[in-house]
């Protein structure tokens, strides 16, 4: 017992000591990065803002930070619920919540987005979590697309942006509700779950740690993960906006042909948050009411913040596959609706 004590002794000894080492390391280091960096800042600092007076840098800015800004409080909403699903909720809740046969769950789980008040970046991890409660990926993903599309809030917002049209909030909610199912039918159909390997590539749980820190845990590495790629998504919608000219845009409002594409081009690239997008589609006066609506339905489902987001919690493979027939199916479904209705 006295060598077993000794030992366990020695064996504490040792890790306060690598504890110390890796701890004067990592502060030895920070303080060189520090220096380092405020070195850099002195230096080139007032070259950066004189840089940063040119209005091309500007308007990068400018859009950079309000895509950020307006996603960063849905997406903290979408992990905070994705935690709770994946920790607090019973294994088997959802599966014995929806219809047991894939084909009916579809269109359950896309009529249950109405009731997520959030944008498109709360869906993503809502989704993820949905998948890794035994949830069936085509009704998780036909939630991820309804969700940010035909919520109360949105609903609400399109009224308010087109007042006296009724037909318009009645054409966006058949219209994202009908691409929803058919997109969750499709990956039914052709999907292969195999595209889905990092949703499931999660770390076991371990027993002895208690719910709340496994929430803590999920909350800390969701958030930090989508955030990334949020930005990046961000960046990317900022350059575009820089570097095409309006005027390049005007010559296609007088086709109705090029008009409904290039509304779903720009949809993808502007990365408009679904809460505010109808205000944007109302403003755009020289496109038609068709094309509007393919703005309003395209973008919630497919742009660049969401397709880093689905790269970085789906992969690459699905990402692309997902967004191209999504974006398809949206177009289609938004003409086809705009036609009937418009």
């Amino acid at each position: 017992m006295d060598n077993q004590a000794y030992t366990q002794r020695g064996g504490n000894a040792a890790d306060v000591l690598r504890l110390l080492v890796r701890a004067l390391l990592y502060g030895g280091l920070g303080c060189l990065a520090l220096l380092t960096t405020i070195a850099v800042a002195a230096f080139l600092g007032p070259m950066i803002a004189l840089d940063l007076y040119t209005p091309a840098v500007a308007a990068w800015c400018t859009v950079f930070t309000a895509v950020v800004v307006q996603a960063l409080p849905f997406l903290l909403l979408g992990t905070l619920v994705s935690a709770a699903i994946g920790t607090l909720t019973p294994e088997n809740l959802f599966t014995r919540l929806l219809p047991r046969s894939p084909a009916l769950a579809v269109p359950v789980a896309g009529a249950a987005g109405a009731v997520l008040p959030g944008c498109e970046c709360a869906s993503v991890p809502v989704a993820d979590s949905l998948i890794r409660r035994g949830v069936t990926p085509a009704a998780a993903l036909a939630f991820l697309l309804s969700a940010p599309a035909i919520n109360p809030v949105v609903l609400v917002a399109t009224s308010i942006a087109f007042p006296g049209q009724p037909h318009m909030v009645l054409a966006r909610l058949g219209a994202s509700l009908a691409t929803a199912v058919a997109v969750g039918w499709l990956w039914l159909r052709f999907g292969d779950d195999r595209w889905l390997r990092p949703a499931v590539r999660r770390s076991p749980t371990q027993p002895h740690r208690s719910r709340l820190h496994h929430f803590a845990s999920d909350l800390h590495h969701d958030f930090l993960h989508s955030g990334g790629f949020l930005v990046a998504g961000a960046a990317a919608a900022a350059t575009f906006n820089i570097a095409v000219p309006r005027s390049a845009l005007s010559a296609f409002t007088g086709s109705p042909w090029l008009s409904v594409p290039l509304l779903a081009v720009l949809a993808v690239v502007l990365c408009v948050c679904s809460e505010a997008d109808a205000f944007v589609a109302a403003s755009l006066s020289g496109f038609s009411p068709t094309a509007k609506l393919t703005f309003m339905v395209v973008g919630p489902m497919v742009d660049l913040k969401l397709i880093a987001l689905q790269s970085g919690t789906f992969g690459r493979a699905f990402a692309l596959r997902f967004s191209s027939i999504t974006w398809v199916v949206a177009v289609t479904g938004s003409v086809l609706v705009g036609w009937w209705l418009l």
